[in-house]
């Protein structure tokens, strides 16, 4: 897929089959973060349809795993295929009414979006869009946040799992 600029950012990402498991084609991102004119493509894309927090010197809200965050947080649950997982952020880092614009690398499942998505509501945050580098849509997971009402904007799509 060539962006606005002419610039495929989709041949920057490299595919490890069968890693995590047998019969996946694991979409690795860090080579495209590695190269500085594929990795500035990609922020530019990503902060064409919204400006991102660094374009228009806002703040960023990092969700981490559960455990990763040092002060006072609030967590959502979210299933995996083996088992449970949980994401957290800082209690204090979202305010009522705040406009948030969540990023990630990729979705597939949605899982970890819809979670997270979650978790900013519960703060009393607006979700107004989600960004993702790459979406895997055979398996949904855009889908289901757009079905939860969030406006989805992905740069590259890969076919299958």
């Amino acid at each position: 897929m060539d962006l606005r600029h002419g610039f495929d950012i989709k041949r920057y990402i490299r595919t490890i089959p069968d890693y995590p498991k047998k019969g996946i084609l694991f979409r690795d991102i860090t080579t495209l973060l590695a190269n500085l004119h594929a990795f500035r493509a990609a922020v530019d894309e990503l902060a064409w349809p919204f400006l991102v927090a660094h374009q228009v010197s806002a703040g960023f809200v990092p969700i981490r795993k559960k455990g990763k965050l040092p002060h006072r947080v609030i967590g959502q649950d979210y299933a995996l295929e083996y088992g449970v997982d949980t994401i957290e952020i800082h209690a204090d880092a979202i305010s009522k009414g705040d406009r948030i614009l969540l990023i990630d690398d990729l979705v597939a499942t949605g899982g970890t979006a819809n979670a997270a998505i979650d978790l900013i509501r519960k703060s009393a945050g607006d979700v107004v869009a989600a960004a993702f580098v790459i979406d895997l849509p055979d398996i949904g997971g855009s889908q289901r946040l757009r079905d939860k009402g969030v406006k989805i904007h992905t740069l590259v799509s890969f076919e299958g799992h």
